[in-house]
C-alpha cells in the first residue's frame, strides 16, 4: 500500500504542475497580443492627421507662378520703369533723378553702376555724357524722333519715297500723334489711311498742294456728256466687227467624278460557285422551307 500511495501522491503532484501551466499560457498570451496592437495603429492615425494639418496649413500657390515678391527687386525690372518714366518725360533726367523715382537711393553703389551701365548702352536710351556745367542725362530714344506737327511734315517732305508712315511707329515716341495727325488731314496736309473697324489712323502721306489743279467746268460738263456702253454693247461691236471678245471661249472644267466602287452581287439562291468540287458538295436547297 504504501508504494501505491507514493504512486497517487507523485501523480497528484504532477497533475497539480501541468494544471497550473496550462492555465498561465491562458492567461498571459491573449494579454500580450493586445498590448502589441494598439501602439502602432494609434501612431500611425496620429501621423496621418499631423499630416493632414500640415497641408492644410499650407497656402494654395501655383507652381507655375513666380513668387510675388510686391516690388520689382530684379535689376531689369527697374530698367523697365526707368525706360517707362523716361517715355513719358520730354526733358532730358539725370542718373539721380532716376534712382529717386525709383526709390533707389539707399542701395548699394555696385548695384547703382550696374544699372547706370545697363542705361547706357540700351537701345531705347539716349546718353549725353557730362559736360562742363551740365551733368549726364539720360532721354527715351523712340524710333522717330517726331513730336509736333512740324518735325512730322519735314520727316514726310524729306522722304525720296511714297511709302509713307506708320501710325504704330509715330505713337512709340509721341502718343498724342492722332490728335495732330486728324488736325493736319482737316487742313489737307496729309493723307490718312484709316482702320475700318475703329477709324484709327494707320498710315500718313504728306499731301502736296502743287498737285492739287482745278478744272474748269466746261471741261467738266464735257466729261460727264460722255456715256459708258452698256455691259454687253461693247462684245456686239467686236464681233460685228469680227473680232472674239476674251470672255466669250471660256473653258469650263468640268468637276472631277469620283470613281465609283463596283458593288458585289449577292449569291442568288445560295448556289455555290466551287465548280471544281462539283462531284463532292451536295445541293441541299430542295430542303428550304
Amino acid at each position: 500500500m504504501s508504494y501505491l500511495q507514493s504512486k497517487v501522491q507523485s501523480f497528484n503532484a504532477n497533475l497539480g504542475t501541468v494544471a497550473g501551466k496550462i492555465s498561465n499560457k491562458r492567461t498571459v498570451g491573449p494579454s500580450a497580443k493586445p498590448a502589441a496592437s494598439p501602439t502602432p495603429s494609434v501612431a500611425s492615425d496620429s501621423s496621418k492627421n499631423d499630416l493632414k494639418r500640415k497641408r492644410a496649413d499650407l497656402p494654395h500657390v501655383p507652381f507655375s507662378q513666380p513668387a510675388d515678391t510686391g516690388v520689382g527687386q530684379h535689376i531689369m525690372t527697374q530698367v523697365t520703369y526707368a525706360i517707362e518714366h523716361m517715355k513719358k518725360r520730354d526733358d532730358p533726367q539725370t542718373f539721380a533723378a532716376i534712382l529717386e523715382y525709383l526709390s533707389l537711393q539707399t542701395r548699394e553703389e555696385s548695384y547703382k553702376r550696374a544699372l547706370e551701365k545697363i542705361l547706357i548702352r540700351h537701345d531705347k536710351v539716349n546718353y549725353e555724357p557730362k559736360r562742363e556745367g551740365s551733368p549726364a542725362v539720360f532721354s527715351f530714344r523712340p524710333m522717330h524722333n517726331i513730336r509736333s506737327a512740324a518735325s512730322l511734315l519735314r520727316y514726310l517732305q524729306s522722304q525720296h519715297t511714297a511709302q509713307g508712315l506708320s501710325v504704330k511707329e509715330l505713337r512709340d515716341g509721341w502718343p498724342d500723334a492722332e490728335d495732330t495727325i486728324s488736325k493736319l488731314e482737316a487742313e489737307g496736309k496729309l493723307l490718312v489711311t484709316r482702320n475700318k473697324k475703329d477709324n484709327h489712323a494707320r498710315m500718313v502721306w504728306p499731301n502736296d498742294p502743287s498737285l492739287n489743279f482745278e478744272l474748269d467746268d466746261e471741261f467738266k460738263a464735257i466729261w460727264h456728256k460722255v456715256k459708258l456702253p452698256e455691259p454687253g454693247a461693247l462684245a456686239d461691236e467686236l464681233e460685228k466687227e469680227g473680232l472674239t471678245p476674251a470672255n466669250k471661249h471660256r473653258l469650263i472644267k468640268k468637276p472631277v467624278k469620283a470613281q465609283e466602287k463596283p458593288k458585289r452581287k449577292a449569291r442568288a439562291g445560295g448556289k455555290t460557285t466551287n465548280v471544281h468540287m462539283a462531284g463532292v458538295l451536295r445541293d441541299y436547297s430542295h430542303l428550304k422551307k
